[in-house]
């Protein structure tokens, strides 16, 4: 009995473990929601190369720590 209530909350802690794990790479249109912009805003910010991303099968992936950066960076340029 008390093993596999152990396993149990083995099991509990992993699930949590995994559902709380943070992407570190998403989609174009995940990408622009987080920084608050257009899709098409986004695509031109890619073109213009403000925002590196990279190809995983026919998926265009943006970095999260990309995005981070790119936010701080614009941050300190656009302060007052």
């Amino acid at each position: 009995m008390q093993q596999s209530l152990r396993h149990e909350a083995a099991e509990a802690t992993l699930m949590n473990q995994t559902n709380s794990l943070a992407p570190i790479s998403v989609g174009v249109e995940d990408a622009a929601r987080l920084i608050g912009v257009a899709r098409s805003m986004f695509y031109e910010m890619i073109n213009k190369g403000d925002i590196q991303t990279f190809k995983l099968g026919r998926r265009r992936l943006v970095r999260v720590k990309t995005l981070e950066a790119f936010v701080k960076r614009q941050a300190q340029e656009n302060s007052r």
